[in-house]
């Protein structure tokens, strides 16, 4: 087993969420809400997380939206009230998380949720926000061990709620939880947890210890998810994903890019309804392209990285490491329209992602990198 003490303590290994009762215990959660979403509970792995609580869960969230919505947040505060809880279990993936930081936080504070928004709700979040534990089921967002929460509010907008407070006091990461794991879903998860280490790397902020990290989790994804989607109970391949995802978690506190900039927003909408890390994933190389002559050495530095020549053009090389996954073509293979253009491109100026592009962006670009992970 190891304990990793990094922002928050994380118990990583293969059956460490048996460990289950006992963190809740040190934490001195007693009557805990258990959040998690109808696939999991279909399958089984809600079911047999809750059968490790000492006297079971007090009350269980399953309906959590894909992206979580102010509606459902409210929703799961209010059975939280009404069974007066003392914190959260999130079993799931960063939607599930997620929506557990917006009930940690709007149980515990005055409405309403949108007033926490951003930067300027930082400082409104306090040390009272409830505890949560993290059982992340998929291996990509790295919200188990994020401060930030993102949530789609009742008029359209997709924000983030980010405070220290809101970062669960525990994360459970368990690679055996992932066996089995669709091919889909499992290069969606992987390229987002790929997305955010590569978009961290390339943050101009200042931050060498994220910064390695950040590398070291896009080397760990790169070489371990055509393993992972190909073979689904390969449990090294689960066991490093997971830590990839994680790696990516930790690191994008530096900040991220024009990738995230726009998956936000193309988050947001209602239909079709998205995969956060597929959409990364397609966006990903129109920004990698965008950015080439703003990044100084670094794309060196992934290329060796990936074991790739040194004149090895890095777009082409993740779009086709999209294509040998499974990845779709196109955001217009996914559904989207090219009429949402002027919502998502608003939504990705708006974003708190943008600042922290290598190059400067503006809406023509945004409109061209959106036309092309489109076409």
């Amino acid at each position: 087993m190891s304990t990793i003490q990094y922002l928050t303590q994380i118990e990583f290994d293969a059956g460490i969420v048996s460990t289950l009762p006992e963190v809740l215990r040190r934490v001195g959660i007693r009557r805990p809400l258990i959040v998690t979403d109808e696939g999991l509970v279909r399958a089984g792995i809600a079911g047999r997380v809750v059968s490790l609580l000492d006297d079971g869960p007090v009350a269980v969230f399953s309906q959590t939206p894909p992206n979580p919505t102010e509606e459902a947040v409210g929703a799961a505060t209010a059975l939280y009230l009404a069974n007066h809880c003392d914190g959260l279990v999130a079993i799931g993936g960063g939607s599930p998380i997620d929506l557990a930081k917006g009930v940690a936080l709007l149980a515990t504070h005055e409405g309403p949720l949108s007033r926490y928004a951003g930067m300027a709700g930082l400082p409104l979040i306090g040390p009272h926000a409830s505890p949560i534990i993290a059982v992340p089921t998929t291996a990509g967002t790295g919200s188990e061990v994020g401060r930030g929460a993102l949530i789609c509010l009742g008029d359209g907008r997709k924000l983030v709620f980010v405070s220290p407070y809101l970062l669960p006091r525990c994360a459970l990461c368990d690679p055996d939880l992932t066996q089995g794991m669709p091919p889909a879903l499992t290069a969606g998860t992987g390229m987002d947890a790929f997305t955010h280490c590569v978009e961290t790397f390339l943050s101009p902020r200042i931050n060498p210890p994220a910064e390695a990290i950040a590398l070291d989790g896009a080397e760990r994804a790169w070489r371990w998810i055509e393993q992972a989607v190909s073979q689904p109970n390969d449990r090294q391949a689960r066991w490093e994903m997971m830590m990839a995802g994680v790696q990516g978690g930790l690191a994008f506190q530096k900040g991220l890019g024009a990738v995230h900039s726009l998956s936000h927003p193309l988050g947001a909408l209602t239909n079709p309804t998205l995969h956060h890390g597929t959409v990364n994933a397609i966006i990903l190389p129109a920004v990698l392209r965008f950015n080439a002559a703003h990044v100084g050495e670094k794309y060196a530095r992934l290329r060796r990285a990936f074991g790739l020549p040194t004149n090895a053009n890095l777009a082409d090389e993740v779009s086709a490491l999209n294509r040998r996954i499974g990845i779709p073509a196109s955001l217009r293979s996914m559904g989207v329209s090219a009429s949402a253009m002027n919502s998502v491109v608003a939504g990705a100026m708006a974003d708190h992602c943008t600042p922290t592009n290598p190059r400067p962006i503006g809406p023509a670009d945004f409109s061209a990198l959106f036309t092309e992970a489109l076409a």
